[in-house]
C-alpha cells in the first residue's frame, strides 16, 4: 500500500510548503474533471490531511476507509423530476408527496424517470450517461448551475463547493461533485433558477 508521501509524490524529509504544492498539483491531476476518480482524489486529500496532522492515524486505516467507501457504493438508483415539470404544476419542492404526485402523471424521461449511478459516478455523469442534458457550467463546485435538491436519501460531495450551509442544510447540493451516499435517492434537478442561488450561477457553456 502507498504511503501519504508516495500519494503526493514527495520524500518523507519534504517540507510543510513542499507538501503544500504537491498536494494542489495531485488535487489538481486526480480531479474527476481531469480524467482521475472521487477514490484517487479523496486518497490525495486524505494524505495531505495526514501529514498537515503528523501522522495522527495509522495510514493503513486512512487508506483503507478510503477504499472500503468506494467498495460499498457500487450501485445507486436515482430517481429524478425537473424543477420545471413542478412549477408547470403549481406544486411545492416542500410538497411530502412530490413524487407520487409526478408518478401519476405521464411526464416524459427526460422530466421524470430513474437511472442508475455506478462506482465512481457523479450523480451529473451518471445522468449524461443515461442521455440526459442537465444544467452545469463549472464542473468543480465553483457554481450552482448543476444544483440539485435531495428529497429523500443521501448525497455526499468530494470537494469544496460554493454553497453556504444554510443551502446544504436543505439539501440543495451540487451533482457534479456528488455521489449517492445511499442505495435510493430521489432528487430535483434543474433548480438553479430557485432565488437563492441566483448569486452562484455562472453563464452556461456553449453546447
Amino acid at each position: 500500500m502507498q504511503s501519504p508521501f508516495d500519494v503526493l509524490g514527495v520524500d518523507r524529509d519534504a517540507g510543510e510548503d513542499e507538501i503544500r504544492r504537491a498536494y494542489r498539483q495531485r488535487a489538481k491531476e486526480t480531479h474527476p474533471d481531469q480524467g482521475g476518480t472521487r477514490r484517487q482524489f479523496r486518497l490525495v486529500k486524505a494524505a495531505y490531511e495526514e501529514l498537515s496532522a503528523g501522522g495522527g492515524r495509522d495510514w493503513d486505516e486512512v487508506a483503507a476507509d478510503e477504499e472500503g467507501e468506494t467498495l460499498a457504493r457500487t450501485e445507486s438508483v436515482v430517481e429524478y423530476l425537473d424543477y420545471d415539470a413542478i412549477v408547470e404544476q403549481g406544486w411545492s419542492l416542500d410538497d411530502d408527496d412530490l413524487f407520487e404526485k409526478a408518478n401519476r402523471v405521464r411526464f416524459d424521461d427526460a422530466t421524470h424517470g430513474t437511472f442508475v449511478v455506478e462506482g465512481d459516478d457523479s450523480v451529473l455523469e451518471a445522468a449524461e450517461d443515461a442521455g440526459f442534458d442537465w444544467p452545469f457550467s463549472c464542473r468543480g463546485g465553483a457554481c450552482a448551475n448543476c444544483a440539485v435538491a435531495v428529497v429523500s436519501g443521501e448525497m455526499d460531495v468530494f470537494h469544496d463547493h460554493v454553497l453556504p450551509e444554510e443551502l446544504t442544510e436543505r439539501g440543495i447540493l451540487l451533482s457534479c461533485i456528488g455521489t449517492p451516499a445511499t442505495s435510493d435517492m430521489q432528487v430535483v434537478f434543474n433548480v438553479k433558477d430557485l432565488p437563492e442561488l441566483e448569486e452562484h450561477l455562472l453563464p452556461p457553456r456553449p453546447s
